[in-house]
């Protein structure tokens, strides 16, 4: 479902991009400096875990979240965009020497800022962009088997890429697909079920499929 969601945003983005290289000027000063948008995502962890002792790996589940934007236009193309939300994922350790091992939930809040290039010409405007992202982990329920979970807040690297169509004036459709580079240190104190405290590195790299509405002004 990733990949085809991945190859169906470049289809859309490359016709239009080639096109917008070659009626886009950076010259004009007659644009909307500002913009917001609201979006529907869909979070799903692209995660691996690298688990001491007991070994085996991570499965972490995938979210569905309201996100909110902001983007501030330096010119007609460059922009920065600052993207608000927040997730809850249920985690669990899989095929480890203690079978699988529910670690409960946790909330992530991952604001993560961008510089975008936008294609300019036309209804439909194409938009890439890479940034950096700082994940802070909250609100941990440590579930059932461990005595207490501590993730560790970590900064990372962010791609992304979209298309904003028209309506008028002010008013757009948004699709977005970024892909996050987020990497977290885990430790587990399990010492009433297994006896240890057991560390781990995980990978979470999520993908976010999102689509929404916007307003510049």
């Amino acid at each position: 479902m990733k990949k085809v969601l991945v190859i169906l945003l470049v289809v859309l983005v490359v016709p239009f991009t080639m096109h917008s290289q070659n009626t886009g000027s950076d010259d004009s000063n007659d644009f909307s400096r500002w913009q917001i948008r609201l979006r529907g995502v869909a979070v799903s962890p692209d995660e691996s875990a690298t688990i001491q002792t007991i070994g085996g790996d991570v499965d972490i589940s995938t979210a569905f979240v309201p996100e909110l934007d902001f983007t501030y236009f330096f010119t007609e193309n460059w922009a920065a965009e600052l993207i608000l939300a927040t997730t809850n994922h249920d985690v669990e350790a899989v095929s480890t020497s203690a079978g699988n091992i529910d670690l409960g939930d946790v909330w992530l809040l991952p604001p993560t800022l961008t510089v975008q290039y936008h294609f300019t010409g036309g209804k439909l405007k194409p938009y890439l962009g890479a940034g950096i992202n700082y994940t802070i982990f909250y609100g941990v329920d440590e579930g059932p088997a461990a005595d207490d979970v501590e993730y560790d807040n970590s900064v990372g690297f962010a791609l992304q890429g979209g298309l904003d169509f028209n309506l008028d004036d002010n008013w757009f459709l948004n699709v977005d697909l970024k892909k996050l580079f987020l990497q977290t240190d885990v430790t587990v104190n399990a010492t009433t079920a297994l006896g240890a405290t057991v560390g781990a590195d995980v990978d979470i790299n999520p993908w976010l499929f999102g689509f929404g509405v916007g307003y510049r002004f």
